[in-house]
């Protein structure tokens, strides 16, 4: 006999031992509506009632159903198994008090059907795919999404490729195929997919490690002051779960709150014209362009966080946030209509290529709807100095080009 062990939720598993697929799949938030900024791996442990003197592969082939042997095997020899805080082969025989930890994916939730729908790719190898996803498009099929989704657009990239390009076999058999993290549905920006078992583990654990350098552009209502500060807040599901309040996040101090900790740092302010001018729809005046460094990754914990501060994010409504009140910075009503969704951009991934070794970097530019309106921003005559405060890294040429934008009055009189 085994039974769950403090260091995961006991609703993952069911009487008699083993691993219950649809609490993982709702655990990691693949049933859920909304997407979110979270890296798709589940954690499980067991510790044995029992001496039962068997292999770790087989033990975990009887706990975990959804997966063969085989990806177990592979799961064990890339590190996704531990035995008492250490890393086990497959023959470990296991002994009465032995507490095994399982990093695990979610089960598959339907198969993944091609469709020609257009992606960007920032890179490619047999390995992985890095794509600059669009912020229109849901990552994966949940359930009232079962067709358009990015799963679908790489199902077909990859046939147009040929059949020795695929998702990884971890994605075909026992998850969502090659997704090792994801983004929200109207996020835009840098994501990695994984075409093999090894490559989908191994990054799986760099995320997991807090190894990867996830860097954020976002839009947010108000004058964020202090210029830098860290948010260590933990966050968890809203306690209601009344429809339009389930799938939101909370700020939560108790058990269910997780360890959730972002670093801001003020790139651009940009300040109304008139001082007198009031918040509009309950928010903040002015608005100000800040860099975000993800040290955790959970569900909508940019959002949540900023929310939090008193700066949501512009045109984020879940969370507090509205259009931008365009005429109180100076601008054509109109402006206010080039962006219909939060201003959320994942715009650089860093990590270690899973089979090369070699550090990668990977830069996406941002869409035309929140680059306009930044650039429409920069044209007010509120708008300040570009900051690069210390520790930031993303390159504002790189990806809010400003050839084509005429200076701002300050840079006229000089």
């Amino acid at each position: 006999m085994a039974e769950p062990s403090d260091l995961a939720p006991k609703m993952l598993i069911l009487p008699g031992g083993r691993v219950d697929p649809d609490a993982v799949r709702i655990h990691v938030g693949q049933d859920g509506e909304e997407e979110g900024e979270a890296e798709g791996l589940c954690r499980v442990s067991f510790k044995l009632s029992r001496d039962l003197n068997k292999r770790l592969d087989k033990y975990l082939t009887d706990r975990i159903g959804f997966m063969s042997r085989n990806q177990l095997q592979r799961l064990i020899d890339v590190g996704g198994v531990s035995v008492n805080g250490r890393p086990p082969k497959c023959s470990t025989r296991l002994r009465l008090g032995d507490e095994i930890d399982v990093a695990l994916p979610p089960p598959p939730s339907r198969e993944i059907q091609p469709e020609a729908i257009p992606i960007d790719v920032l890179y490619e190898d047999n390995d992985l795919i890095v794509i600059n996803k669009s912020p229109d498009i849901i990552v994966h099929p949940a359930r009232s999404h079962h067709s358009g989704t990015l799963l679908n657009a790489l199902m077909h990239h990859f046939n147009q490729q040929g059949a020795d390009q695929s998702l990884s076999g971890v994605g075909r058999e026992a998850a969502r195929p090659g997704v090792v993290h994801r983004l929200d549905r109207h996020t835009s920006g840098a994501m990695v997919v994984a075409k093999d078992d090894e490559a989908h583990w191994n990054l799986g654990r760099q995320f997991e490690q807090r190894r990867v350098d996830k860097r954020y552009l976002a839009l947010v209502h108000g004058i964020v002051e202090p210029g830098i500060d860290t948010i260590d807040l933990p966050l968890g599901p809203h306690r209601s779960k009344a429809k339009g309040l389930r799938e939101k996040i909370i700020v939560r101090h108790d058990a269910l709150g997780k360890h959730a900790e972002t670093i801001y740092r003020v790139r651009q302010r940009f300040h109304p014209v008139d001082s007198s001018v009031r918040s509009h729809h309950g928010v903040p005046t002015g608005c100000t362009l800040v860099e975000l460094e993800l040290k955790t990754g959970r569900t909508h914990q940019i959002r949540v966080h900023m929310s939090h501060l008193g700066y949501p994010l512009v045109c984020d409504d879940m969370y507090a946030g509205a259009p931008l009140h365009t005429e109180s910075f100076g601008l054509p009503a109109q402006a206010a209509e080039l962006l219909n969704r939060q201003a959320l951009h994942a715009t650089t991934l860093a990590f270690t290529h899973p089979k090369q070794g070699k550090p990668m970097s990977f830069t996406a530019p941002l869409p035309e709807d929140l680059r306009s309106l930044i650039g429409e921003l920069r044209r007010a005559p509120g708008a300040g100095p570009v900051q690069t405060p210390p520790g930031s890294t993303i390159e504002l040429d790189d990806v809010l080009p400003a050839e084509g934008l005429p200076p701002r009055p300050n840079e006229q009189s000089s």
